[in-house]
């Protein structure tokens, strides 16, 4: 990570704010930190900010912010820790999933790849607490930091023409979700009846930078009732403090 954020020029209406060359959870908090005290500024000159693993892309109105005002706000960001705060504590979103058979069609792979059993899989995808490093590529999916390395799995050699949303998957060290259906060439290990992404809910989007995602094994019987929960716009996603 650098000792100081670099400012990187993008035309005369943008800037890349980058922290270091590395994917790090340190680094990535410094993204965040920045992201979220500029959207809580509420500066009228910012027109939109794209967080990534390691910079903040803003785009501004030099019309309406000097990019000397700009310059001095991420100085002034960077003096200051947020995340730890009681107003920028991230969030574990709970999110729940039903492993293999038809909902996984690879969780026996993944297991037989690994000499371990499918049970042992699950075991080791539901322990940890997975990092939203950035959300893009399509709209509401996750790119997720955390997963243990002893159930990395290559990608299909051939991709599928489609998976479904909500499909849970497993490409070399990482895991996701599919937030729409979409072809792809991941191990899918599992799925989850929660919408990554709902273009009528308030906020289309889900996940957010900076929070975290704890998977959760659920029965078949739940996933059909979570289902239904949602489609009648009943269902709450647990979502509780990170400690």
């Amino acid at each position: 990570m650098y000792e100081k954020p670099k400012i990187l020029l993008c035309g005369d209406k943008a800037i890349i704010v980058e922290f270091g060359n590395e994917i790090s959870e340190e680094c990535n908090k410094k993204v965040v930190n920045l992201y979220r005290m500029l959207k809580k500024e509420k500066c009228g000159g910012i027109i939109s900010m794209i967080p990534t693993y390691r910079s903040l892309l803003i785009k501004y109105d030099h019309f309406k912010i000097a990019y000397d005002e700009l310059l001095k706000l991420i100085e002034l960001n960077d003096k200051n820790e947020n995340e730890n705060s009681e107003e920028f504590r991230p969030k574990i979103y709970e999110i729940p999933v039903v492993y293999g058979g038809e909902f996984g069609p690879d969780l026996d792979f993944v297991a037989k790849y690994h000499n371990i059993t499918s049970e042992k899989v699950i075991s080791i995808h539901t322990q940890p607490l997975y990092r939203i490093y950035m959300v893009g590529f399509t709209m509401g999916f996750a790119y997720l930091g955390g997963m243990s390395e002893k159930i990395a799995t290559p990608r299909l050699e051939n991709p599928r023409t489609e998976i479904e949303a909500g499909s849970v998957g497993i490409a070399g060290n990482q895991t996701g979700i599919y937030p729409l259906s979409s072809p792809g060439g991941w191990r899918i290990i599992g799925k989850t009846p929660v919408k990554l992404y709902d273009p009528d809910r308030e906020k289309p989007i889900l996940f957010e930078s900076g929070n975290y995602i704890k998977f959760v094994q659920i029965t078949e019987e739940e996933y059909y009732r979570i289902k239904k929960e949602i489609e009648m716009k009943t269902y709450q996603i647990k979502i509780c403090d990170y400690v």
